[in-house]
């Protein structure tokens, strides 16, 4: 009974999530513009008018996305400036069916193409492909081709005023939601930290899905980035804005820290044999910082309910006591566990702070105005998109992801157009619709909406045929059509199958008021998304396919440069000492997010055909071993942030110069200029690891009395040395791997 009533509970709680959500308010908005204009058309006689304007609005919603108010508003104009001219060609595509198959076939390559410039782009693209095919399905009798093309234009217009309006009346809704979500990832990243701690544990499997949360969370800071920054008000800083950057800045560094150990997992593992009991220590310490971050997620923007400090305050002293004990122990050994324990609690510590600021700002607190973070200095995190014309230029080949897609796409469409028309389809512009909402520029993704879209479709074909013969009401159809309609818009993004199944009701209770004989329609719609499916599917595999293996090694490329620039960041950080450069912290940003976007081409890559995982076990552990070295540098940028640290020694230049050079080869590996001439003295590599400084505790003078300036220095050695060691041997396997790639 506890169990159901908890189903229940929670079943509640995500239905809630659901109905306030941006996605279903979104999707509550399209229907309104959607709906209104055809209304008033009815009414007053004027329904192609109304039809015109419906069209607008529907079209140009999806620009309508997370981002900055300014983003949105200009996206939503552009897709109505597209499908204003897309709509005024395609009204003359009846006159001729071979001039409609090449004005098809051009549109849409030209049209999809605009997608080099960006995500927003690429929405703003299929806007005008949805203008381009509908254009099929609706012919104005009493309009005239331009009149019809303004109508549509003012339709877009209608649109961006409901989400105007809508801005204006719940300006804080976006922000919210994305920055709740990204505390909630985050939680969800400490919870997987923690549970790697226990060599028991399935790394591989939780070193994977790793990759991806952390891949998700560096997009949602992307967009928050955005969202706070573009909407801070130029005549003065915003309090609200203001706060929510500065959880920002703690849930970016939460994330860096998370990445953080004092040794490598081996040498961690070493550890927690001779001493267990600390595993579930830190563990318990780990899961009580991930469950409150949780809950702060779920309460959202309730100060009173945040949870308060005490139980993880007795569990830091707890396990301080621990430790403080272990290290009056009088062996080499147990001291060694002292120093590594004591670093590892210190990182902990270190995650506490940032919680505890984000409890803090999150409440009903003052925040002094010099505590917030200069604008221009924001600006500067932000990632600017290039508009210029040159970006087409660069596109214009075959190298280009982008331009394949697009000739794809468009003879992909050319075929769905001919055979639609030769066999006699009901609906062919049906088969259209279907292949650019399936086709997409990687093979996984293609895939994945073909096997979705083709079992939804079913589903949603079934569900409709029980309810058709149950039920003849054109009133109950039109209800069942809207509510259809708003769920299929709401769940587009987060759950692709769902939607199919709602867009395949809404549509089959849509004709049912239209036209009495709705099983025909039942099966044509089945048919018709049947081929669209295959013909997306099969037009990625024979029609100038991408696969992963002949993108990777620029992400690789990418991603070792950022690492690299970081690394020397944190060098000079460590010689020069003072107050953490912008620099430094825009190095930091890259290195995460060319992290994150190589994990992202590796799962694409993973999803692809066996035949074309050319070299994958190879890529995954450089994949593997670049993460690492991002989580070493990770250990040594919070470390000598956080504490009062001794000069460099020319040792520590000598190696960070060493790893440099081993990672320059690397980057000349994975070039396609990389000669046989290129390779390092292996040799050479394993003597200098040989020689590299290591932090002996046996060597330690244990029987000295407590000395906590020593203890200190021990620490900084045993960290510093251990990171240097790590990121030397890292760099030298990466190094070896690139090399054997072919």
């Amino acid at each position: 009974m506890e169990k159901i009533q908890h189903y229940i509970s929670v079943y509640f709680k995500e239905l809630v999530q659901f109905l306030v959500s941006t996605n279903f308010t979104k999707s509550v908005l399209t229907v309104i513009a959607v709906i209104i204009p055809i209304a008033i058309g009815v009414l007053t006689g004027y329904t192609e008018i109304g039809v015109a304007i419906c069209f607008g609005a529907f079209w140009c919603s999806p620009s309508d996305v997370h981002g900055s108010q300014r983003h949105k508003v200009l996206g939503i104009l552009f897709s109505g400036a597209l499908v204003m001219v897309v709509s005024f060609i395609g009204g003359y595509l009846h006159y001729s069916l071979w001039l409609s198959l090449v004005i098809l076939g051009l549109m849409s390559f030209a049209i999809s193409f605009i997608s080099a410039y960006g995500f927003r782009a690429s929405l703003i693209s299929f806007s005008g492909l949805l203008a381009l095919i509908l254009s099929f399905a609706h012919t104005p009798d009493k309009l005239e081709i331009y009149e019809y093309s303004l109508l549509v234009g003012l339709g877009s217009l209608w649109y961006l005023g409901l989400s105007l309006l809508w801005f204006k009346i719940n300006p804080k809704g976006q922000t919210e939601e994305v920055l709740y979500e990204t505390i909630g990832n985050t939680a969800k990243l400490l919870k997987k930290r923690g549970t790697l701690i226990d060599q028991q544990s399935n790394r591989k499997k939780l070193q994977e899905s790793l990759f991806l949360l952390q891949s998700q969370l560096t997009e949602q800071h992307d967009i928050l980035r955005e969202i706070l920054i573009l909407s801070r008000k130029n005549s003065g800083i915003s309090v609200y804005n203001g706060k929510r950057v500065l959880v920002l800045a703690q849930l970016i560094e939460m994330l860096e820290t998370s990445g953080a150990n004092p040794v490598n997992y081996i040498k961690m593992d070493d550890q927690f044999k001779l001493h267990p009991e600390f595993i579930t220590h830190f563990q318990n310490l780990i899961f009580e910082m991930a469950n409150q971050l949780q809950l702060i997620s779920e309460i959202g923007n309730k100060p009173n309910q945040i949870p308060k400090h005490d139980g993880l305050t007795a569990l830091f002293e707890d396990i301080r006591i621990k430790i403080l004990k272990l290290g009056k122990i009088k062996e080499a050994k147990a001291y060694e566990a002292f120093i590594m324990f004591q670093n590892l609690l210190e990182y902990q510590e270190k995650q506490f702070d940032k919680l505890k600021r984000i409890k803090w700002l999150l409440s009903d607190h003052d925040v002094a105005s010099e505590e917030f973070i200069d604008k221009e200095i924001l600006k500067r995190f932000l990632i600017s998109q290039d508009y210029s014309p040159s970006i087409l230029l660069r596109n214009l080949s075959f190298r280009s992801t982008i331009f394949r897609h697009s000739l794809r796409l468009a003879v992909t469409l050319m075929i769905g157009f001919i055979l639609g028309n030769l066999f006699s389809f009901q609906n062919p512009y049906w088969i259209l619709l279907t292949i650019i909402l399936i086709m997409r520029p990687n093979y996984g993704l293609t895939k994945t909406r073909s096997k979705d879209r083709t079992i939804g479709t079913m589903i949603g074909g079934v569900i409709a045929t029980v309810i058709v013969f149950l039920i003849q009401d054109v009133y109950v159809y039109a209800i069942l059509a809207l509510i259809s309609f708003v769920i299929a818009l709401s769940m587009l993004q987060k759950n692709y199958k769902a939607s199919a199944i709602y867009i395949t009701l809404s549509i089959v209770f849509i004709y049912g008021i239209l036209q009495p004989d709705v099983m025909t329609v039942i099966q044509y719609r089945i048919l018709d998304t049947l081929l669209g499916a295959g013909l997306s599917y099969l037009g990625f595999l024979f029609l100038w396919p991408s696969w992963g293996f002949q993108e990777i090694r620029k992400d690789v490329t990418k991603s070792v440069e950022a690492n690299r620039v970081y690394l020397s960041k944190i060098a000079d950080y460590y010689i020069q000492k003072g107050r953490v450069p912008t620099s430094y912290r825009l190095a930091r940003k890259n290195a995460f997010l060319e992290t994150s976007n190589l994990s992202s081409a590796f799962q694409r890559m993973t999803q692809e055909p066996h035949s074309k995982q050319k070299n994958l076990n190879k890529i995954y552990e450089l994949v593997e071993l670049n993460h690492n070295f991002l989580s070493s540098l990770a250990s040594l940028s919070i470390y000598i942030q956080h504490h009062t640290t001794t000069e460099a020694s020319e040792r520590f230049n000598t190696i960070i110069t060493k790893i440099d050079e081993n990672l320059s080869v690397v980057l000349q590996s994975l070039s396609k200029e990389a000669t046989g001439d290129q390779k390092p003295n292996f040799d050479a590599v394993i003597s200098f690891e040989k020689q590299l400084p290591k932090f002996e505790s046996d060597q330690v003078n244990l029987s000295a009395d407590d000395n906590g300036a020593l203890k200190r220095n021990h620490q900084e050695e045993q960290l510093i040395w251990e990171q240097l060691r790590w990121l030397f041997s890292l760099s030298s396997n990466m190094m070896k791997l690139t090399l054997s790639l072919k």
